[in-house]
């Protein structure tokens, strides 16, 4: 399974993002997330229980300063400052003043690159780290299940979950995020079945955000019996929402 074990990495061709410069600021060893996704390339999170240790704010930019500027000095382009790494990034105590600071030090050294958050979405109800995700570029926000019943099947919440106090909090973004869904289906669910399906379509013109990214499986998975769809198969499911006027960006 997929682990980081610095800071910052990178830049990888994201098939998202472009050149995409990575930042890690959970545990560097393990895994630390609020779901369990059965698809997470980081595997199981009973699997990758290690440190607890957060990189501190320091860490972080100390890190990001120095991989920057030595991208600059051998002339690396970098399209985008992805903050993934190891499970869900705004769970750093300090997640809203990393992203200050990852805002100063990209304006400094790669002004025209994006800061991008890939978020579960999880915690989007706590001020702060709504306010945080608000400043970046590209908040990249999952949906990958239209019920609390779904949910608990694919993202497996380590915690109380409310599908319903998600999408609340995602209304004050003003549709200013990208909505990320994967779409995948195993022996126990089916996102794309008509019913779910129908329902996810609901939510996104409810949130009406700027941009829908779906997707499907791309890595080896912890949960071996899921099934991916094809980039037809997936093209019919948003179809709707294309001819609504919505911007859905596919993935295969």
């Amino acid at each position: 399974m997929l682990h980081f074990d610095d800071i910052v990495f990178g830049p990888i061709f994201s098939r998202r993002l472009g050149s995409s410069l990575g930042v890690n600021i959970l545990p560097s060893k393990g895994k630390l997330c609020n779901f369990d996704c059965v698809y997470c390339e980081c595997g199981w999170n009973k699997d990758g229980i290690a440190e607890r240790k957060f990189p501190t704010l320091a860490e972080v930019e100390e890190a990001l300063e120095i991989k920057m500027a030595e991208a600059v000095e051998e002339g690396v382009s970098i399209d985008s400052i992805t903050f993934s790494g190891n499970g869900e990034p705004t769970m750093n105590p300090e997640f809203p003043q990393i992203i200050d600071a990852t805002l100063r030090i990209r304006d400094k050294y790669y002004p025209e690159a994006k800061v991008s958050v890939l978020s579960n979405a999880f915690l989007v109800g706590r001020e702060a780290v709504t306010e945080a995700l608000k400043k970046v570029d590209n908040p990249i926000l999952k949906i990958d299940a239209s019920s609390d019943e779904l949910v608990m099947k694919i993202n497996k919440p380590c915690g109380p979950y409310h599908l319903s106090k998600v999408i609340d909090s995602l209304r004050r973004f003003d549709g200013n995020f990208v909505l990320q869904t994967m779409f995948l289906k195993s022996p126990e669910f089916d996102t794309a079945e008509p019913q779910a399906l129908a329902a996810w379509h609901d939510i996104v013109r409810e949130l009406r955000p700027r941009q829908v990214m779906v997707y499907t499986i791309d890595r080896e998975t912890p949960d071996k019996s899921l099934a991916k769809y094809t980039v037809e198969e997936m093209t019919h499911f948003v179809k709707p929402l294309i001819d609504e006027g919505f911007d859905v960006q596919i993935r295969g």
